[in-house]
């Protein structure tokens, strides 16, 4: 079992910036590819950006490429997403998820663990 906890989200304007935190607890960390998927009012839960085991690769939906940034500490238990140049479209619930797979997958499918979530809003 692994436990996910995220936290950071909140109410920004349209250009600022957020940090979003994922805290893992249970299992090794370290045997999990991750990922950030998001679902905004009425509609599906879409893949957002994804990081291997190890951190060295990492992968991203073509609407934040250039945006949001993530990444991983597995000495603290920790998966990061920088979310910059925000837009009122960036509006979501923003989850967590640990995959055993080695490559971040952008489905749901693959990801066995998933975090409660945390919104995001952004004001136009």
């Amino acid at each position: 079992q692994v436990q996910l906890v995220e936290s950071g989200g909140g109410l920004v304007q349209t250009g600022g910036s957020l940090r979003l935190s994922c805290a893992a607890s249970g299992r090794a960390f370290g045997n999990y590819a991750m990922g950030w998927f998001r679902q905004a009012p009425g509609k599906e839960r879409e893949f957002v950006a994804g990081i291997r085991r190890s951190g060295g690769s990492t992968n991203y939906a073509d609407s934040v490429k250039g945006r949001f940034t993530i990444s991983r500490d597995n000495a603290k238990n920790m998966v990061y997403l920088q979310l910059n140049s925000l837009k009122p479209e960036d509006t979501a619930v923003y989850y967590c998820a640990a995959s055993p797979d080695r490559w971040p997958s952008s489905r749901m499918y693959n990801y066995d663990y998933w975090g409660q979530g945390t919104q995001v809003t952004v004001s136009s």
